[in-house]
């Protein structure tokens, strides 16, 4: 058996580039393959096809996303703390010309009403629920498991609504003054 000669996350990272600035359906192989300079044959022996290598893709964003929430919350001071840093960064890379938005948020809507989404849909809902879990684990450490349970869903819809109208808007301080009046319970002093 031929060894490749590739780094699989090189390919998967390149792979995530082209589908979160042209989306699941509108991502040809042929593009993928210019995209990541492998030949066909290389991408379906090592990822089957163009759904399988999206899962990939998504798991691996889906993971470096939670990543980020533990690095931010673990070296905050308290975990409101960090929560309120984890959000000021969001913002802050939503401003950025070259943002992308949530490949999560974006397969979702994208895939929402498409009958052959072959569970895509699904798959990136469930993600989410693991970063939203990830919140509320954080959030049981300070509340009781209601409360937790609540602000997760909370933080997670306005990280919504930041992914989406910071990449329209382009506003830091109008999404900071929007976050303060929907999560007062933040330490935004």
């Amino acid at each position: 058996m031929a060894k490749a000669l590739f780094k699989r996350n090189e390919v998967i990272d390149k792979s995530m580039l082209l589908f979160c600035r042209k989306g699941f359906k509108a991502s040809s192989m042929q593009q993928i393959v210019e995209t990541t300079g492998l030949k066909p044959g290389s991408i379906y022996h090592s990822f089957g096809n163009k759904e399988a290598l999206f899962r990939e893709v998504l798991t691996s964003y889906s993971a470096k996303s939670m990543a980020k929430v533990r690095e931010t919350i673990d070296g905050a001071e308290s975990i409101d703390e960090g929560i309120l840093l984890h959000l000021k960064n969001t913002v802050a890379e939503s401003i950025n010309p070259n943002y992308c938005s949530c490949l999560l948020v974006k397969t979702q809507l994208e895939l929402a009403a498409d009958e052959n989404k072959n569970n895509l849909h699904d798959f990136a809902a469930n993600r989410l629920k693991k970063i939203e879990s990830l919140f509320r684990s954080y959030l049981e450490h300070e509340y009781d498991e209601e409360t937790s349970s609540e602000r997760a869903v909370s933080i997670m819809l306005h990280i919504f609504g930041v992914r989406i109208y910071g990449y329209q808007q382009g506003s830091a301080e109008l999404m900071l003054k929007g976050l303060r009046a929907g999560l007062p319970w933040l330490p935004w002093d």
